[in-house]
């Protein structure tokens, strides 16, 4: 392949060698409406090192940035931080081109490395606090398990203060731009936000003793170097850092989702009333049709959420199913501290309100109120009492909130 990609220059020493993925648009069921990078970097010791690879199919872009600055044979060692496959998927192929390069990997990453990929080549496990010195340049192991795999790990340059931090503070963005103060702050503040809650909201115990553990090591940051979005500089880390500490806290907020489907507009009728109680008791309402968003764009709103009302018709005595692919997803990312409600219309059997409020209560949502359910089209009555249904949530949610 014709060298025709670059590398970008991060630092005098270091290299940003990624690739960028402009098509992308599902990731493991998170909209990905942006697309993404895998970042992979280069770092120029006297042993040239190189830290992760890139998704399989983007291995010619990022062997092409390689050649830019130095020739393959030249690399000494490969960092692998994290064994997902859009990281780990060109290692078979690099070390072959790299014959006498040492792979390294945390201790879980040489089992998921080895489990993954079966390499016919020696991957060298490197302890939580092991330094390694590349020539001039010192590589700090960290083992950050569960940020979000039990292989993941950071690994930091003291001498340039920086921070290679595989997952943790990255986003899913395709930009030909590197640094984030070169993105718009909308678009940054969104896809940093959606990230979390998609990715990484399920393991807020982790982050925070992950965030602990880097206080403990007083690591001076210039850079935090993610796997996937922009590079964060000195002036950026402050606020990354403590917005991953809040959202890991979970306190409920005076924001009230209220997410729901519906057949023939009796369910969206039924929304709108409850929504408008719910401003009544003071709270910032977003409602979530789900014809318009997606379930990644509901986890995205549940940040700094403390209400979480889910409407559903019935069809076939059972929940609408785009409000149980949407719970199903929820579940799995376990957010905390909700205050909720279950509300829907129906024609004959109306389950579907019970059904929700079962996956509700499975979530840990705590419910003040029974589920609500009308019959066919509601009624001007029956809309007011939509509206003191989402009262008596706002209620509820107020006195949480007092109490944290």
């Amino acid at each position: 392949m014709s060298e025709v990609f670059n590398a970008v220059k991060i630092t005098d020493k270091v290299w940003w060698v990624g690739a960028i993925d402009w098509k992308i648009r599902d990731f493991h069921g998170y909209l990905t409406s942006r697309g993404t990078t895998y970042n992979a970097f280069l770092v120029m010791g006297e042993k040239i090192t190189l830290i992760d690879t890139v998704k399989e199919p983007f291995m010619d872009e990022m062997l092409s940035r390689i050649r830019s600055v130095v020739d393959l044979s030249k690399i000494e060692y490969i960092v692998s931080n994290h064994a997902e496959m859009d990281h780990s998927g060109g290692l078979n192929r690099m070390a072959a081109l790299c014959p006498k390069a040492e792979i390294l990997a945390s201790k879980m990453g040489v089992r998921a490395l080895n489990d993954q990929l079966h390499p016919a080549y020696r991957i060298r496990e490197v302890a939580d606090g092991e330094k390694l010195d590349i020539g001039g340049l010192t590589l700090e192991f960290c083992e950050t398990r569960m940020l979000h795999w039990p292989d993941s790990m950071f690994t930091y340059i003291p001498e340039l203060k920086l921070l290679f931090s595989q997952d943790g503070f990255g986003m899913h963005l395709a930009s030909s731009e590197r640094f984030a103060r070169e993105i718009d702050a909308g678009v940054l503040n969104y896809e940093f936000a959606k990230y979390y809650a998609n990715i990484l909201m399920l393991f807020a115990p982790f982050i925070k003793k992950t965030i602990a553990k880097l206080h403990e090591l007083c690591w001076s940051l210039d850079y935090i170097l993610p796997d996937h979005g922009p590079i964060w500089e000195k002036e950026d880390i402050p606020w990354v850092v403590e917005r991953y500490s809040n959202w890991a806290e979970m306190r409920p907020g005076k924001k009230a989702l209220v997410v729901y489907d519906t057949m023939w507009g009796s369910t969206a009728k039924m929304a709108a009333a409850i929504g408008e109680g719910l401003m009544q008791g003071g709270h910032s309402v977003k409602l979530l049709p789900l014809g318009g968003n997606h379930r990644s764009d509901v986890a995205t709103e549940i940040l700094g959420a403390g209400a979480l009302l889910v409407g559903s018709p019935t069809i076939n005595n059972n929940m609408f199913p785009a409000i149980a692919d949407v719970l199903t997803y929820l579940k799995g990312l376990k957010p905390l501290n909700l205050i909720g409600g279950a509300f829907g219309s129906y024609g004959w059997g109306g389950e579907a309100s019970a059904h929700v409020a079962e996956v509700l209560e499975k979530m840990g949502v705590e419910m003040p109120v029974e589920p609500l359910r009308i019959k066919y089209v509601p009624t001007d009555a029956q809309l007011l009492e939509c509206r003191a249904f989402g009262e008596k949530i706002a209620d509820a949610l107020n006195r949480k909130i007092m109490q944290n």
